[in-house]
């Protein structure tokens, strides 16, 4: 009877072997699952599954085999009703594929603000649902809440991710780095960037050396030595705000393990590309932030650099002086993240967004290039990779 879920989980490519599946029936012949579905789901999870890596898959197969459930193929539709609260932006037109499609960009970033320029100028009143004018609900590339394949958000939320520049003064929080989750597994994966010594006071007990001592001394000779600490250095630049607000869970969770693990640990914030400064403090970024070139002096290149972020954006935000949507920066996002590979040679991006994703977005594909193809999900796989990279 319990066959089928053996071979499914080796379908599934959870690595479960025939001694642990003679462990598991023996167990079951003691009593332990007391013939509940849900006794034996633990049981059977905690002496077949040997990493918390594979309780998803293990779940997955689970509940076809005991439950019913079938998995979603990448072929298979999912329908469900929308609320009707998801839609209630007044004013937003529903465009089809074909008037998307008559709707053109206005030929480039300079094009774009100069346009911008001229309309500020003329305007006078409010507009709704245009197709010229800073408004709302429209086509038009300036305003917000419509539909323009590339324009200039002015307040509002972001809703098409489609913005090139963003006018508006926008709140972005602090990590939270107490955040105790599900980090134990990202604390696995970071461990394999480690490297020890003892530096620092004898305040530990050798006692190797303790009992070497006494039997060559005849009395009790104490020796005592530096804890054995990670000496690996490590900077964490966290891109937060616009789309990254939907990975904070995430962001915190890594960013707490790695405060945990990394005692040679400085953080800095950033929004969507290195540029010229960055904030240890999301509440002050605009009144505190560090020069760029200050990291990049202050920091040798020993220490491995880490940037966090989905890498969406416009790409002229990184492809050209002013293209950042916060403020008008001198050189491109492009050409800072260059510096720092060339001072950090030992670098590496990690992005929250799946990688099936990534080719969907141009602006991927430059960071991406500019990394060195040193990108990497977000994920426990991901991880591990992208520490392995670093410790080389």
């Amino acid at each position: 009877m319990l066959l089928p879920f053996f071979t499914a989980l080796r379908e599934a490519r959870v690595p479960v072997s025939l001694k642990e599946w003679l462990h598991l029936m023996q167990a079951m012949d003691a009593g332990v699952a007391d013939g509940k579905v849900e006794d034996f789901y633990h049981l059977s999870r905690a002496v077949l599954v040997k990493d918390e890596k594979h309780y998803d898959r293990f779940d997955q197969v689970f509940g076809k085999v005991f439950k019913g459930v079938e998995t979603v193929g990448a072929g298979d539709e999912i329908t469900a009703d929308i609320p009707a609260d998801w839609l209630k932006l007044l004013n937003e037109k529903y465009l089809t594929d074909e008037e998307k499609a008559q709707i053109e960009a206005l030929g480039g970033f300079d094009a774009l603000m100069e346009t911008l320029k001229q309309r500020l100028e003329e305007q006078t009143e409010r507009h709704e649902g245009g197709n010229r004018w800073i408004g709302t609900g429209g086509t038009s590339p300036f305003g917000h809440g419509g539909y323009n394949p590339e324009g200039v958000r002015i307040g509002g939320e972001g809703r098409q991710g489609r913005a090139v520049k963003v006018w508006e003064k926008r709140e972005y929080k602090n990590l939270d780095d107490t955040v105790e989750l599900g980090t134990r597994n990202i604390k696995v994966a970071l461990r394999r960037l480690r490297r020890f010594a003892r530096e620092g006071a004898p305040d530990e007990l050798d006692m190797d050396a303790t009992i070497d001592g006494t039997a060559r001394q005849g009395w009790l000779d104490i020796h005592m030595r530096p804890e054995r600490r990670n000496t690996m250095k490590v900077l964490l630049f966290l891109d937060v705000g616009g789309s990254m607000d939907a990975h904070v869970k995430l962001c915190e969770e890594l960013f707490s393990a790695a405060k945990t693990e990394f005692r040679n640990l400085e953080f800095f914030y950033f929004h969507n590309c290195l540029y010229e400064g960055v904030w240890k403090d999301n509440r002050r970024r605009q009144s505190e932030q560090t020069a760029t070139w200050d990291l990049l002096n202050k920091y040798p290149g020993d220490w491995r650099a880490v940037f966090v972020g989905d890498a969406t954006m416009s790409p002229y935000e990184v492809t050209v002086p002013g293209g950042s949507v916060e403020h008008w920066n001198e050189e491109a996002g492009a050409v800072w993240l260059q510096r720092a590979r060339q001072q950090w040679e030992k670098s590496v991006w990690l992005n929250p967004v799946p990688e099936r994703f990534w080719g969907y977005t141009p602006s991927v594909s430059l960071i991406r290039e500019v990394m060195g193809e040193r990108m990497f999900p977000l994920t426990l796989d991901g991880l591990e990779r992208a520490m392995r990279t670093l410790a080389r």
